[in-house]
C-alpha cells in the first residue's frame, strides 16, 4: 500500500481506533499470521477451520503496524502493552472489502477485469504481456481472484503502473458482484460460459447470470469484451451506456481469427479488425489460445494501441508453470497442464497434445472436480473426445474417471490402464514410457498431477 495510514483504514472500514497512533503509515495487508512484517495491516479473516483472531497478540507483538478485529469492543490491557493499532470492525472479511473499495476509489489508472469458466488466467497473462508493449501493467498475482485476493491486490497497485489487469473469480451466487464493485473495471472480458461451478450453482444458465454480474461493477462508458464463439456470450448485449465488443472465429465477431496454424510448440494467426489484418504469432499451442489472444488484442485496441504493438506483446508470453507447458528437449516429450481441469479444458489440451511429434501419446488424466450431479457423464464425455484425439495409450487416475476410461472404450479400442492409488499409478508409468514418446499430465488440482508431471519432467530430462 502507497500513503496509507491507520486514520484511512478506520474511514475505509467505518471502524473504531481501540487502541495505537492513527497516524502511523501501513505497509502490506496480510491473511497469513506467519507472514505479518513490521507496519503491516492484519486482518482475521474467520475460516471453516481456523479464526485468525487468535493470532492477534502474536502478530502485534511481532510488530504489526495495525490489525482489524471483530472480536474486541474496548481497549484491552494487551493491547497498550504493543504499538499496534487495534481496529474493531463488525466483520473482518466486510472490512477488508471496504478498504479494497477505499483504495479502488483513490487510484486512477484503468483496470481490466477479466472473468469466465475456462482460461481466465492464461487470457489475464496474455493481456497483460499484451498491454506491456506500451504500458506498465501491474497484473493480479497468483490466485488472488477471491472475495479477499481482490481486495489484496488493488492495495498492492502502485503509482508506476499504468493499467491494471485483474482476474474475477467466481464459486457462488452474488460473489463476483461483491468482487466487481471493489475491482471497478473500466474493460470487462468474459472468456465463455462452461460448467465450472456448476455443482455450487447449479446450471450453466446460472453461471451465465452470474458471469454477467461483473457488470455491477462497470462503470457508464465502460467497455464489456465477450468471446463471440460462445454460444450464450453471441448473443449477449451489454448493459445500458456499455460498449459490446465480441472477438472469435465468426464472420460477425469485432476481432476475428483466420487462417490459423498449429506448429510444434507455437500457433500462427491472422487478426481482422476495421478492415485492417494483423499476423500474430503466439509462442504456446492451441486454438483455445488464439482466442485468449484475440482477447488480449481487443483490449489493447479498444485502449487505444495498434494490432501490431499487441502482436509484439504478446511474443513475451510463454505459459506459465502446469498450465500446457511443454518439454521436449528430454528422452520423451511432457505436456504438463495439471493445474486444473473441466470437460473443456481437458479437451483444449488433448487437441494441442495431438499436435505434438512422438512415438506413442500417452494421455493420463485425472478426475475433474465441481462438475455437478452431472459429473461422471462429463468425464465419460472426455473418455469419448480421448478416444478420437489419436492418443495410444489412456491412464486415469480416481474414482470419477472410471466413466471416462469407459467412455474411451465405448469408441475405440484404446489400451486404458486405470488407478485409485496415485503411487501405483507412478510405478506404472516409471516402467511403461519409452523414449520418444508424449506424455499428457491432466487433472484437477486436488489429484496432485502436478507434483507427478514435475517429477516425469525431471525424469525425461536424464
Amino acid at each position: 500500500m502507497e500513503n496509507v495510514s491507520v486514520q484511512d483504514i478506520v474511514l475505509a472500514t467505518g471502524g473504531v481506533l481501540l487502541s495505537g497512533d492513527d497516524g502511523v503509515m501501513l505497509n502490506k495487508i496480510r491473511l497469513d499470521s506467519r507472514q505479518v512484517e513490521t507496519g503491516d495491516l492484519f486482518v482475521p479473516i474467520i475460516g471453516e477451520k481456523v479464526d485468525a483472531h487468535k493470532f492477534l497478540e502474536q502478530v502485534a507483538e511481532k510488530g504489526a503496524g495495525a490489525v482489524l478485529t471483530s472480536e474486541h469492543k474496548e481497549k484491552t490491557e494487551e493491547m497498550a502493552e504493543t504499538s499496534c493499532a487495534w481496529i474493531a470492525v463488525d466483520d473482518t472479511k466486510k472490512a477488508l472489502q471496504a478498504v479494497g473499495r477505499y483504495l479502488r476509489k483513490r487510484l486512477t489508472l484503468p483496470i481490466v477485469g477479466v472473468t469466465g469458466s475456462v482460461g481466465k488466467t492464461t487470457t489475464r497473462e496474455m493481456i497483460a504481456a499484451a498491454l506491456s508493449a506500451r504500458f506498465h501493467v501491474y497484473k493480479t498475482p497468483g490466485n488472488s481472484n477471491s472475495q479477499v485476493g481482490v481486495p489484496i491486490t488493488v492495495s498492492e497497485i502502485t503509482k508506476e503502473d499504468e493499467v491494471g489487469v485483474l482476474e474475477l473469480g467466481m464459486s457462488e451466487p452474488g460473489e463476483l458482484t461483491v468482487i466487481a464493485r471493489i475491482a471497478k473495471p473500466d474493460v470487462a472480458v468474459i472468456t465463455n460460459i462452461g460448467i465450472t461451478h456448476i455443482e455450487q450453482l447449479g446450471s450453466r444458465e446460472n453461471i451465465y447470470r452470474e458471469k454477467l454480474t461483473i457488470q455491477d461493477g462497470l462503470s457508464d462508458g465502460g467497455i464489456l469484451i465477450l468471446n463471440g464463439d460462445d454460444d450464450m456470450l453471441c448473443r449477449t448485449r451489454g448493459k445500458a451506456g456499455v460498449k459490446t465488443v465480441y472477438y472469435g472465429t465468426g464472420e460477425t465477431c469485432d476481432y476475428r481469427a483466420v487462417d490459423i496454424v498449429l506448429m510444434d510448440g507455437k500457433t500462427e494467426f491472422t487478426v481482422v479488425h476495421a478492415g485492417k489484418t494483423q499476423k500474430v504469432l503466439l509462442n504456446v499451442m492451441g486454438t483455445h489460445n488464439v482466442m485468449n489472444a484475440l482477447a488480449a488484442i481487443a483490449v489493447c485496441c479498444e485502449r487505444g494501441m495498434t494490432m501490431e504493438e499487441a502482436a509484439e506483446g504478446l511474443l513475451t508470453f510463454h505459459g506459465f508453470k502446469h498450465r500446457q507447458q511443454v518439454y521436449a528437449d528430454g528422452r520423451f516429450t511432457v505436456m504438463d497442464d495439471s493445474y486444473n481441469a473441466s470437460p473443456a479444458s481437458m479437451k483444449a489440451a488433448l487437441d494441442v497434445f495431438q499436435g505434438l511429434t512422438g512415438k506413442r501419446h500417452i494421455a493420463v488424466l485425472a478426475d475433474m472436480k465441481e462438475l455437478g450431479g452431472n459429473y461422471l457423464a462429463y468425464h465419460r464425455e472426455v473418455g469419448e473426445y480421448a478416444a478420437n484425439s489419436g492418443v495410444d495409450l489412456v491412464v486415469t487416475l480416481g474414482e470419477a474417471c472410471r466413466s471416462l476410461a469407459e467412455g474411451v472404450r465405448a469408441v475405440k479400442e484404446i489400451p486404458v490402464v486405470e488407478f485409485s492409488d496415485c503411487g501405483e499409478m507412478v510405478k506404472y508409468l516409471e516402467a511403461e514410457i519409452r523414449d520418444g514418446d508424449c506424455v499428457l499430465f491432466k487433472g484437477s488440482n486436488s489429484m496432485g498431477l502436478s507434483a507427478v508431471a514435475d517429477q516425469f519432467v525431471e525424469m525425461a530430462g536424464r
